[in-house]
């Protein structure tokens, strides 16, 4: 099974990347050449990257060398969904780009020039009145018509003759033009008629402009229109996926928002109305986002003067010998009671063991699978499920089973899917992350899927859950429709 779904992941990997190199690439060229191998170099080698720093991070290579495929590679993957997003967009705009155009080539086209029609001259005119009508004539319809001339190996056609005129009076010989037959003979010549056989240069010439199916007739369809569309395509949606590549990125490399949200609980005392937990989660420190970082959302935390700061899971993304400098400002963090961590998925992936002494050390208090009791609530932690696979999963009774009831209960949890195992212990609030809201629009209908909240605070039961869309990012430094944030949690009473 395992095998059937690498196939078709691998399939749909290919697919997808063949469909973007071959609309980037070789619709808005001419031909085989240097773009379409600098495009396919470009395409084969993003994902050669992002491979490789997925590969790294997960296998414990050598920092400086995580650190090298980390930004390109975990860029390229959010490029290249916007380029595939932005890229079928496109076809939708492509055919109205394609008729728009047709429309205005087509009012472009000059309108056909109008044909003279002599007026008839009267019987009885004078001879060479007629021969002047006449000439008038022929000199009207040259370039509007090929000349007929005559059928190979055949005498030409005879010229018709001037009517006579009924009148009275000498007749005049009728005006005639001298036609010669063809002949095979190369060297045959005519009597200087234009656009007979033999005589260069000669209106008919192919390429005039009226002549029936020669190229480039308005109004039809043309390889350089379809050229054009394709660039014009193509250049949109590349510029669509970078402008917003570029734009979440910068979104999550200046720090996260805070926000505020007000939750009541029917327990609390009237002496915990306004208390203040600070919540912060999926933090990933990594080889991307470092040290800097961190002081970043130590400084956000801080500014919002909490009574309590809740780390929720997902701090790190490498083991404490790469990461540890990185955490290190974490030590600054400053509330009224203290600040309090539990384990995400992650840290399962980094070494939690070694991760739990390193944030104990720095002067958080780890809660595995433990309760603290505060002034005025019971505060409890469990650990994450992913901590299942190494005989440290979440235990809720441990954490929960003998506290007094009649006391109100924060919960912390990484995950939402939790909630379940909350309501049945009787929590009045449970804190979580993991989910980062989705992270990269439209990553959130998967999230959807996958988890009860997404972000934000909803209410299960008597237990209410609230989830935060978290401070970093994993992977991409990259978020499209799901800021990341802080969240200040303001208790309050309804006793009062």
């Amino acid at each position: 099974m395992i095998i059937v779904f690498a196939l078709l992941a691998l399939t749909v990997l290919v697919t997808a990347n063949w469909y973007l190199w071959r609309r980037l690439f070789r619709d808005t060229t001419g031909g085989p050449g240097r773009a379409r191998r600098v495009g396919a170099a470009v395409i084969g080698g993003g994902w050669v990257l992002a491979i490789g720093a997925l590969v790294a991070e997960r296998a414990g290579a050598p920092f400086w060398l995580q650190r090298v495929l980390a930004w390109p590679g975990f860029l390229w993957l959010a490029l290249s969904i916007y380029l595939l997003l932005a890229v079928v967009a496109g076809e939708v705009v492509r055919p109205l780009l394609a008729r728009l155009l047709e429309r205005r080539d087509r009012r472009r086209e000059p309108a056909p020039a109008a044909v003279p029609h002599p007026e008839p001259v009267p019987a009885g005119a004078p001879a060479q009145e007629r021969r002047e009508a006449e000439e008038q004539r022929k000199t009207d319809g040259e370039g509007l018509r090929p000349p007929q001339g005559p059928r190979k190996g055949g005498p030409a056609a005879p010229a018709p003759e001037e009517p006579r005129p009924t009148g009275s009076g000498p007749l005049e010989p009728a005006a005639t033009t001298s036609v010669t037959t063809t002949s095979e003979n190369p060297l045959a010549t005519s009597s200087g008629n234009p656009g007979t056989p033999g005589n260069p240069g000669t209106p008919g010439t192919p390429g005039t402009p009226g002549t029936p199916g020669t190229p480039g007739t308005p109004g039809t369809p043309t390889p350089t229109r379809r050229l054009f569309v394709s660039r014009i395509v193509a250049g949109a949606a590349a510029a669509a996926a970078v402008g917003t590549v570029g734009y979440g990125t910068y979104g999550v490399l200046r720090g996260p928002g805070v926000k505020r949200v007000t939750v009541p609980l029917a327990k609390l005392p009237r002496g915990a109305q306004g208390y203040r937990i600070a919540v912060v989660s999926d933090i990933h420190l990594s080889p991307v986002l470092g040290r800097g970082f961190a002081q970043k959302v130590v400084d956000t935390i801080n500014s919002t003067q909490p009574d309590l700061i809740a780390v929720v899971g997902d701090l790190v993304d490498g083991s404490v010998k790469d990461l540890g400098p990185a955490a290190a400002p974490l030590a600054g963090l400053r509330a009224r009671h203290g600040s309090y961590f539990v384990t995400g998925n992650h840290e399962y992936f980094s070494g939690a063991e070694q991760w739990v002494e390193e944030v104990r050390r720095l002067g958080l208090r780890p809660l595995e699978n433990d309760r603290t009791e505060l002034p005025w609530f019971d505060l409890a932690g469990v650990n994450d499920i992913a901590g299942e696979s190494e005989g440290q999963g979440p235990d809720f009774a441990r954490a929960l089973g003998d506290r007094d009831t009649a006391r109100a209960c924060v919960l912390l949890a990484h995950q939402p899917v939790q909630i379940h195992d909350a309501v049945d212990h009787g929590v009045d609030l449970q804190l979580s992350g993991h989910t980062h809201g989705g992270q990269l629009w439209p990553g959130n209908l998967i999230a959807e899927a996958a988890n009860p909240t997404v972000a934000g605070l909803e209410r299960y039961g008597d237990t209410q859950l609230y989830v935060s869309r978290g401070a970093g990012a994993w992977g991409p430094p990259t978020r499209v429709g799901a800021p990341s944030d802080i969240t200040v949690i303001e208790l309050a009473s309804r006793q009062a």
